[in-house]
């Protein structure tokens, strides 16, 4: 068995500006202390990154964003859950291509699903 992520994985915060945008220039910062502090990974728009508040356009730039700042030194584990099954294959899709090392999935909040509906 090969085991895939060891270690402490961080579930970033968005930082936002005064005037609502994602504060990149604070995003970047929180990555670096993280870089410079040991973190084994970091997990960008997790429920904790305010994924369900961002537009996908939004969760999309911070995805590519940290995979730029960390450039391959730790894991990135993308959050691309979504209460839409489409949706959350697509942000998926989207982290693979950007270059992310794994995605955070959740179960389709709201709908509720039984277990046998899951594996179906």
């Amino acid at each position: 068995m090969q085991i895939m992520f060891t270690g402490s994985y961080v579930a970033l915060v968005t930082p936002f500006s005064k005037s609502g945008e994602v504060d990149f220039e604070a995003y970047g910062r929180l990555i670096d202390f993280h870089l410079a502090n040991g973190t084994n990974g970091i997990v960008p728009c997790g429920c904790t990154g305010e994924a369900a508040t961002l537009s996908h356009d939004e969760q999309k730039a911070c995805l590519k964003f940290a995979v730029e700042r960390i450039a391959g030194r730790i894991p990135v584990v993308a959050g691309t859950g979504s209460n839409s099954t489409r949706e959350a294959l697509a942000l998926t899709r989207f982290a693979k291509e950007a270059g992310c090392d794994g995605a955070l999935l959740i179960t389709p909040y709201y709908n509720k699903p039984t277990a046998a509906g899951q594996i179906a």
